[in-house]
């Protein structure tokens, strides 16, 4: 584009014609790549129905004790009669061992046929503001569909055809992670740390260990990065220099040429064994810049290179930009070339007349450079870091002083040659690297458990973005540090006051004495409700588990949290012992401060033990319960007040769910848990007329008890509280049948508008004092609509 503006030879009329003509091609370009993938998903009249399925393993699978989950290339689909026309391609399963049997599940590999009985649907994940996003991810990897495996039967392979490289590729990587897993013991705990410096796959690293790794700042070192690609760039071209001067080839082509070649093969290939992601990609690209440069005697400049490497990624993948990696990666090399700009000899690299200087003052001069450079990246990434992980390591400077040379140097180069060569050799690298490894591992858990070593902070607004970044490229530009100091710590000072702002001036909704809003998360099958008053803030429920390692808090309260830069919650509310409301609790603990809890909860319960540890008071719910916040009632509505949690707990859970109401002058809010029709005749009985005068003429909002289930939602208590609006949480076709069809009949005979969470996504209820409710849907079609009652 720079070109255009600067060719003497196009009239000011002549490059805006080029520029809309560019803009034109690249939207239909766009509008294209959005036809391909949405034409391939799944039609809603075939979700739910069971197929058989023919096709291949597209990918390298996720697979661990729980199960496997993998990509599948669809040949030929069938439904008992019904073969479909119009069939995604592409699919994404999982296929769980039965009664958690690890056995029952074969070994998935690229490149295999199966024949495969399997349940579908659209591609669907819970929406909520600031957590993972299923819908977009699969959106991206152009997944039409996701379902589960019933059985299958492994169909005779056929040939890898040769123009299917990037099968090819698959299978390499599947190899080659079985060959590091079969190098280290069975018990070696950072096996999948080596795995995602050999190959960016990630899917084996503990959850742990992620936590430690983010907390110190070294995330972005767990994974292929630019310095790999290029280091092993730099020894194919070393090895064909090597091989190419020893005969008369030079004289054919010259040694640098074959060498930039070279160069250029080896990283393409690595970086498609790397799982092509975006650094991978992006280093790959600038090699190949710099190769054609060297092919044509061109002179290009450091940040051509870098523009060429991100149209080609932008050309080649739209979506990259919905990445953290994208901005991470690009940016970290954005700032590296702006800062180092004029640099005489970037990293100490000898240049002209430096050769005559002293060894020693290079070295020097290399530790100084290398000092700036790490202060320019972290400083660079502060605004994108918060932006995605809400979090800065204080420690990273530190942590990373030595986690970037022994990561770089030691361990990934072991890894990478112990991986390549034969195994009799591999084992003898692969090894010092693991070691290396837990030594480094051990360093960074002593750091990350100082208190300071993390400040956690809420998703910036976009234009704290721009104006940090602003402040961040003053600080950072090209020249002696030394001169006008002041003026770059004063830069970095207000970038870093931006970004931590009080809440005010973030966009957020102050909330008056009086107000309320409430959080109603999309978590799937099971309860999470975030209340939030002036100054006070309760959780009631911490949504399901899921398998062992994965539970809502983990997947959406905490990022929720985060990224609303919540760390301290007054009051935890269980409304009883089931597992979809009480699955994160234990999570939330690790990473949140609760003041107190509230639960209907037997006394022998786990999480009672966990909170006596943590000394966080817990105290039963029980009728009759009252507490004021910033002029904001809440009332206990059930259970019974005389009834006692004791360790040989009888009663059924879902009746001694704990009802919450939150009341100010002109709303009341129900939250019901799972209580079902004889603890909702209990409660019909407790609202007697003068109660019922209490609650007056305030607009109703009715959380529809246990999902909506059969066994709730009495129409003796529907008519007596006669509720203005009602909602639901449950999971998207869930195998309970939540809501079932009489309940959400029951709720439309009486003209309660009925909203489920699987069509809203998150619900943003807020209370004002003397108005109505007002409700933000955080789903795709109506994202960011507000929903005002009349």
């Amino acid at each position: 584009m720079l070109v255009l503006f600067l060719a003497p030879q196009f009239t000011y009329y002549n490059k805006i014609a080029i520029i809309g003509l560019l803009f034109v091609i690249g939207f239909a370009w766009n509008a294209r790549y959005a036809e391909n993938r949405l034409e391939n998903v799944l039609a809603i009249e075939l979700e739910g129905k069971e197929f058989i399925l023919e096709g291949r393993v597209a990918a390298l699978p996720q697979s661990n004790s729980s199960g496997a989950k993998f990509a599948f290339e669809v040949e030929q689909a069938s439904s008992g009669s019904l073969a479909p026309n119009h069939f995604p391609k592409r699919i994404y399963l999982s296929w769980q061992p039965a009664w958690r049997n690890p056995q029952a599940i074969p070994e998935i590999i690229p490149g295999q046929r199966w024949k495969l009985r399997a349940k579908l649907k659209r591609p669907y994940g819970s929406l909520n503001p600031y957590t993972f996003d299923f819908e977009r991810w699969s959106y991206h990897q152009d997944f039409g569909a996701s379902g589960s495996v019933r059985s299958g039967e492994l169909l005779l392979n056929k040939v890898i055809a040769w123009h299917e490289f990037e099968l090819r590729m698959e299978l390499a990587r599947w190899q080659l992670r079985k060959k590091i897993q079969s190098m280290l013991p069975s018990d070696a705990r950072y096996v999948g740390v080596l795995i995602a410096l050999v190959m960016g796959d990630q899917n084996a690293i503990n959850q742990e260990d992620w936590q430690v790794f983010n907390a110190t700042g070294i995330g972005h070192l767990i994974s292929i990065s630019g310095l790999h690609v290029t280091m092993l760039a730099g020894v194919g071209a070393s090895l064909a220099a090597f091989i190419w001067r020893r005969r008369k080839f030079p004289l054919l082509i010259p040694v640098g040429k074959v060498a930039a070649i070279a160069g250029l093969m080896t990283a393409f290939l690595y970086a498609w064994l790397a799982g092509f992601q975006i650094p991978a990609q992006r280093t790959m690209y600038m090699v190949g810049v710099v190769a054609f440069a060297l092919w044509t005697g061109r002179n290009p400049r450091s940040f051509d290179i870098w523009w060429w490497a991100l149209g080609l990624v932008l050309l080649i993948d739209p979506m990259a930009p919905y990445t953290p990696g994208f901005w991470l990666s690009f940016g970290a090399v954005a700032a590296i070339l702006y800062a180092m700009g004029d640099s005489s000899s970037l990293l100490g690299i000898p240049t002209g007349k430096e050769l005559e200087i002293h060894w020693a003052q290079r070295i020097m001069q290399a530790l100084r450079e290398a000092c700036r450079v790490q202060a320019v990246v972290t400083l660079a990434l502060l605004p994108l870091t918060l932006f995605w992980f809400y979090q800065v390591s204080i420690v990273s400077p530190l942590a990373n002083a030595f986690a970037i040379p022994l990561v770089s140097y030691i361990v990934t180069p072991l890894a990478i040659a112990g991986a390549l060569l034969p195994e009799f050799v591999g084992r003898w690298l692969i090894l010092p690297a693991h070691i290396s490894m837990e030594y480094l591992a051990k360093t960074l858990e002593w750091m990350a458990g100082w208190s300071w070593s993390v400040v956690w902070s809420r998703q910036p607004a976009w234009w704290m973005l721009l104006l940090s970044g602003a402040g961040i490229i003053y600080s950072i530009r090209p020249g002696v540090i030394g001169k006008k100091w002041p003026l770059r710590f004063l830069g970095i000072v207000i970038s870093v006051a931006l970004l931590f702002y009080p809440t005010y001036f973030r966009g957020d909704i102050r909330l008056a004495h009086g107000e309320f809003k409430a959080n109603v998360l999309d978590i799937g099958q099971g309860t999470a409700v975030l209340i939030e008053t002036a100054n006070h803030k309760l959780l009631y429920d911490t949504g399901p588990i899921q398998g062992k390692n994965d539970d809502a808090g983990q997947r959406i309260i905490l990022p929720y949290l985060r990224g609303r830069g919540i760390n301290r919650i007054d009051r935890m509310v269980i409304s009883h012992s089931d597992s979809d409301h009480i699955g994160g609790a234990a999570t939330l603990l690790k990473h949140i401060q609760f003041d107190s809890m509230m639960g209907s909860l037997p006394s022998s319960n786990p999480l009672l033990q966990n909170l006596q540890l943590r000394k966080v008071p817990a105290i039963p719910c029980r009728f009759r319960q009252t507490w004021v916040w910033d002029g904001v009632e809440f009332l206990i509505w059930h259970p019974h007040e005389e009834t006692i949690f004791t360790e040989q707990y009888s009663g059924k859970p879902n009746e001694m769910s704990c009802v919450l109401e939150v009341r100010n002058q002109s709303s009341s809010l129900w939250l019901t848990g799972d209580v079902e029709k004889h603890g909702e005749a209990e409660m019909a009985e407790r609202l007697s007329s003068t109660v019922l005068r209490e609650i007056g003429d305030r607009e109703l909002i009715f959380m529809a008890p246990h999902h909506g289930s059969k066994t709730s939602s009495s129409l003796e208590l529907l008519k007596k509280l006669a509720p203005d609006q009602s909602f639901a949480q449950n999971g998207y076709r869930n195998r309970y049948g939540h809501p079932h069809p009489d309940v959400v009949a029951r709720y439309q005979d009486l003209q309660i508008p009925f909203h489920q969470t699987p069509q809203t996504g998150a619900q943003i209820w807020l209370f004002k004092n003397n108005a109505k409710s007002s409700t933000q849907f955080w789903r795709h079609d109506i994202k960011h609509l507000w929903h005002r009652s009349m």
